[in-house]
């Protein structure tokens, strides 16, 4: 069985955190993600990515829906990610699933457009 492994990000006002269990890592984000944090969520995108692609995952969820809000440059943030997990090759991709707030404007928003990047390996759930 593979070692636990556990990423966390904790700011004034954002959160984040990363936990694998077997073949999927589960993503929680919360607070606001605004040019504050940008720096801080970068370094844990890539850290999160390096780890799905060490261990062969093949599903990221991403539980968005205690995240009041998100500027454009966190959403680029997320671009880059979806992106760098869609130019593998098919073999090494993981799906990443979004789990989004229906009453939250913003969210089924960004993450609509987010998903037209890269539809076969990007979901969103609400």
């Amino acid at each position: 069985m593979a070692e636990p492994w556990h990423q966390v990000v904790r700011g004034s006002d954002f959160n984040a955190e990363a936990r694998v269990s077997g073949s999927h890592m589960d993503v929680a984000l919360s607070g606001t993600a605004d040019l504050m944090v940008k720096g801080h969520l970068d370094r844990f995108l890539r850290t999160l990515h390096a780890e799905a692609r060490r261990r062969a995952l093949t599903e990221v969820s991403v539980d968005v829906r205690r995240l009041e809000f998100m500027n454009s440059s966190c959403l680029h943030s997320f671009a880059w990610w979806i992106s760098t997990v869609h130019e593998q090759p098919s073999e090494d991709r993981y799906r990443i699933v979004f789990l989004s707030s229906p009453t939250v404007y913003w969210q089924r928003r960004s993450l609509t457009a987010l998903a037209g990047l890269a539809g076969d390996i990007i979901s969103v759930q609400s």
